[in-house]
Parts: structure tokens; C-alpha cells; sequence
């Protein structure tokens, strides 16, 4: 039942508190370990780079995960209560649904005041496309799409591998996706992020596709197009570039009746109701309510598990 305090506490952390500042966030200092590791990359020859890149993940993913195992292990051995709670704020740094809806509705908001150039520079916060030539229509689209991408990337999936294998599989998957959205793009040193590219993909597999399906039942929740958000994700889950991120975002624009579109690249959904501020507003009600029916999940899942062990 340890599992479920932790995730517990985790919650509650998430919940009650603001995400600190980049100089006190762990995944910030991953951020900057990865920026300075990429700095020393070859340049040049796709062999080097695929190389240096799987290098790099590898390395990375044994500096951070090992030593919070090994903490974890002795903060159990000492006292569990202090366990507990380094094994929560572990946890909460591997998700932020409290900072995902910050950042979306900072978006929002200068939508709302007309604001297009301070929007894009907000947007960056969640997408690595150029934003510096979106439109306000183009703007919300992929404010819904990024919205509807995290429901997995910043909830789902860290959760899914902490219930399968434990903090230390929460975090590793957090260094994952974060070394994916980082390095993981096409350019000059595709080879250097396709390693990264690749392992996020296969870590995100399964909670994807489990996400596309809980955002299908969060529609009829929060009473939206229920039949459009399982026939969109069936009929254009393929269209998106990742074999990942079109599940959640085609399963969102379906419940929404509206089109994302991110231009050169795909088209999800039915253009039946234009995109507007509203629209942000519905998809984050969906994110959260796709996070609630998980924690439930999770939650009654461990339970039974522990019952039956």
C-alpha cells in the first residue's frame, strides 16, 4: 500500500503548491545537464552522433535514477514516514498537471487581451515548433494540442511506469521525454536526438493509447462529443508524425468538434465549431478529468494488488 501514499502525497503536493522556480526544479537542472551534455556532441557524421546520442541517454539516465534509488533505500531503512515524503516529491517532480494549466491558461489569457506576440512567446513553454509567425487561430490549435499531448507526457505516463516500477521508473521516463523534447527533432543532428526520439516513443506506447481511451470516457463526463472523440482518434491517430501523440490530440478534437492543425504536418478532427477561447477552457476540463479518472485508476488498481499479495 506504500504506493498509495506516495502517489497521495504526490497529488497533494502538486495540487497545493506552484512549481518552484527553474533554480530549485529538478527537471530544469536535467534540463540544463542535457544542454551542456549536447554541447560537447559531434557535429558532423550520422554514426558519431546516433552514438554520442545513445551515449548520452544512457549515461543520464544512470546519474539521475541510481542515486534517488539508492536514497530511497535509505530513507526506508531510516524512517518511513521521511521515506514517504521523498518518495512523493520524487513523484511530484515527475508530473505537473498544477504547471500544465498554468502555462496553458497564461497562454489563454493573452489570447484574451489580443496579445498574439506575447502569446507566442508563452506557447514556447509547450511546444517546440516556431511560434513566431502563428496566428491567433493557429495559436489555440496548438495551445489545445500541446494541452491534449501532456494529458500523457505530463500525467499519464509518469504515473503508469511509477506504478510499474516504482519512483525510480517515474523518473527515468521523466529524463526520457525530457531528452526527447530537447534533442528529439529533425535538423542538422537528427542522428544526436533519434535514439532519445525513438525510446520516448516505445515508453509511450502504452500510455497513449490509454490515454486516448480515458479522454474518450472524460468526454461523456464532462459532456462533450463522446461518439466524435472515438471515431476521430480511430479514423486520424495515424496522421501525426509521432505514432504516439495523434491518439490524444485526434481523441480531443473529435470530443471537441473542432480541427488542430499544425500546417505542413497533419490535419485532426472536424472543422464543426471554430476554435476559441472556449475551446482551451473544454480541453483543459478534459485534462483534468482524464488525470482524476487516472488517479482513481491507479489507485484502486494498487489497492487490489496489495489485497491480493
Amino acid at each position: 500500500m506504500e504506493i498509495v501514499f506516495v502517489l497521495l502525497i504526490a497529488l497533494a503536493l502538486d495540487l497545493a503548491l506552484s512549481e518552484p522556480p527553474n533554480s530549485w526544479h529538478p527537471v530544469a537542472w536535467l534540463g540544463k545537464l542535457i544542454a551542456l551534455e549536447t554541447k560537447a556532441s559531434p557535429h558532423k557524421g550520422r554514426l558519431r552522433q546516433l552514438a554520442y546520442g545513445i551515449g548520452m541517454v544512457m549515461v543520464t539516465l544512470g546519474l539521475v535514477v541510481t542515486p534517488a534509488y539508492f536514497l530511497l533505500v535509505h530513507l526506508r531503512e531510516m524512517n518511513s514516514l521521511v521515506y514517504l515524503i521523498a518518495a512523493g516529491l520524487l513523484v511530484k517532480f515527475t508530473f505537473s498537471l498544477r504547471g500544465l494549466r498554468q502555462a496553458v491558461g497564461q497562454v489563454k489569457r493573452f489570447l484574451a487581451d489580443n496579445n498574439l506576440a506575447r502569446a507566442r512567446v508563452s506557447l514556447r513553454s509547450l511546444v517546440s515548433r516556431d511560434t513566431a509567425h502563428l496566428d491567433r487561430n493557429r495559436l489555440m490549435s496548438a495551445t489545445v494540442e500541446s494541452a491534449a499531448e501532456n494529458a500523457c507526457d505530463s500525467f499519464v505516463a509518469p504515473l503508469f511506469y511509477f506504478l510499474l516500477l516504482g519512483v525510480p521508473g517515474a523518473i527515468a521516463y521523466r529524463v526520457v521525454n525530457t531528452f526527447d523534447a530537447m534533442i528529439g527533432y529533425h535538423g542538422q543532428q537528427e542522428y544526436l536526438g533519434k535514439f532519445a526520439a525513438r525510446l520516448d516513443d516505445v515508453a509511450n506506447f502504452l500510455p497513449a493509447r490509454i490515454t486516448g481511451l480515458i479522454i474518450v470516457v472524460a468526454a461523456w463526463i464532462c459532456r462533450k462529443n463522446t461518439s466524435g472523440a472515438w471515431h476521430i482518434m480511430l479514423r486520424d491517430h495515424k496522421k501525426t508524425p509521432s505514432p504516439n501523440a495523434g491518439w490524444t490530440m485526434s481523441a480531443t478534437a473529435g470530443a471537441l468538434g473542432v480541427q488542430l492543425e499544425k500546417r505542413g504536418h497533419y490535419k485532426l478532427g472536424n472543422n464543426d465549431h471554430p476554435l476559441s477561447l472556449h475551446t482551451i477552457d473544454a480541453c483543459l476540463q478534459i485534462v483534468m478529468v482524464v488525470a482524476a479518472i487516472w488517479s482513481v485508476l491507479a489507485i484502486i488498481a494498487e489497492v487490489i494488488y496489495s489485497f491480493a499479495t
